[in-house]
């Protein structure tokens, strides 16, 4: 099993194909870089594809602290120097988003591309609520908080399609496969802070993706971040929530591969 310190903490990684350009891949909070298997297996034979664990999360080592998303934004920075891969292309989803516009806005000399999926640079609007869900899964655990976890990771049209009901059994799986160690990373991220002044300094190719049924973080945001990114590009993604990666894996991959196209 792959293993990198980065910044102090021993961080998960796995890289697939060998292609000249190199994607990593930065996942949402709750999961890990198994969320972009769809991604890994479509673009594998033309790129080298790079997902990681943030720390606590997936593989990656729990560390005692440094899940705010400063150090989790520096791990990432000491991950790409680490294994010596920049400039690459960098796909962040929700969580892994608020690492890829601060590397963007701050490091752009690590970076060719940013693909920013399922993520906003604004402080968390629902902090209270997830407040309150992190409580009760440090006291009874993630299985305590499923049923209301699943339909803010995913979208209506996944949760409800009866042909994908093994897919969200799978899913539901690794949700449950969480610790009670997951409010660590989970409190980094309901309390950042908003970045929404930096991103407006972003000059890297940006692109922009959100599904239309993404309650977690709203179809608005992402129109706001677009806003504040001079040339980025917006796509909507069609019947797909905060999981789009999973949820609709070719009109991610389409998106992503015409967007790396010109690069």
């Amino acid at each position: 099993m792959p293993i990198i310190n980065a910044n102090g903490a021993n961080l998960h990684y796995e890289i697939t194909g060998n292609g000249k350009e190199i994607i990593v891949f930065s996942h949402g909070l709750l999961w890990s870089g198994e969320m972009f298997a769809e991604q890994v297996k479509y673009f594998q034979d033309r790129y080298t594809c790079i997902t990681y664990d943030h720390r606590g999360q997936g593989k990656s080592e729990v560390t005692p602290t440094g899940y705010d998303m400063e150090t989790v934004y520096q791990d990432a920075v000491a991950l790409i120097e680490g294994l010596k891969i920049a400039p690459c292309h960098f796909a962040g989803l929700s969580m892994g988003g608020f690492v890829g516009m601060r590397i963007a806005a701050r490091r752009p000399d690590l970076l060719k591309s940013v693909i920013l999926m399922e993520t906003t640079a604004d402080a968390e609007p629902f902090a209270f609520k997830y407040k309150i869900l992190n409580t009760i899964v440090g006291l009874f655990g993630v299985k305590s908080v499923t049923s209301k976890v699943m339909p803010i990771m995913f979208g209506k049209t996944f949760m409800t399609d009866s042909s994908r009901s093994k897919l969200r059994k799978e899913w539901t799986e690794k949700l449950q496969s969480n610790k009670k160690t997951i409010t660590k990373a989970v409190t980094g991220v309901i309390t950042r802070q908003s970045v929404f002044d930096e991103v407006s300094k972003i000059n890297v190719p940006t692109l922009i993706l959100v599904g239309d049924e993404d309650v977690a973080t709203v179809p608005e945001k992402s129109q706001r971040l677009h806003s504040q990114i001079k040339n980025s590009k917006f796509i909507l993604i069609k019947n797909a929530g905060h999981s789009s990666s999973v949820e609709e894996p070719m009109q991610i991959n389409k998106a992503i591969e015409n967007f790396l196209a010109n690069y």
